[in-house]
C-alpha cells in the first residue's frame, strides 16, 4: 500500500500537509504491515515510477479530478497535518473518502 501526500518540505518529521497549489514536494509513503517502510520526496509527481494507490489532500475543495481519472483513491485529512498523523488516520480509516 502506498500514499502520496503534498507537503511543504522534504523532511520526514517536519513536513506538513499543504494544498496542491502550495506544495513544494510530494511525499511518497510505502506502508508495510501497518508501518512506514519508506518515505521518499519528489519535486515532480511524474518522477514517481511506482503506481500510486492513494493521494491525501487537505480539503474537499482541492482539484482532484486528475487523480480520479487515473483511478487513484482520494482521501481528505480534515485535521491531520503531519505524515505520521496522516498515516495513523489512514490505518484507522479516519480519513474522508472523496471517491464515495
Amino acid at each position: 500500500m502506498n500514499l502520496l501526500i503534498p507537503v511543504d518540505c522534504n523532511s520526514r518529521h517536519e513536513a506538513l500537509l499543504t494544498t496542491l497549489d502550495a506544495l513544494k514536494y510530494w511525499a511518497f509513503i510505502e506502508l508495510d504491515a501497518g508501518q512506514i517502510a519508506t518515505c521518499k520526496f519528489y519535486k515532480d509527481r511524474n518522477d514517481i515510477e511506482a503506481w500510486v494507490e492513494t493521494v491525501v489532500v487537505i480539503n474537499e475543495q482541492e482539484y482532484v479530478w486528475q487523480f480520479i481519472e487515473e483511478n487513484i483513491a482520494v482521501l481528505v485529512a480534515l485535521t491531520q497535518r503531519s505524515i505520521d498523523e496522516i498515516v495513523e488516520a489512514f490505518l484507522f480509516k479516519e480519513l474522508h473518502d472523496l471517491n464515495v
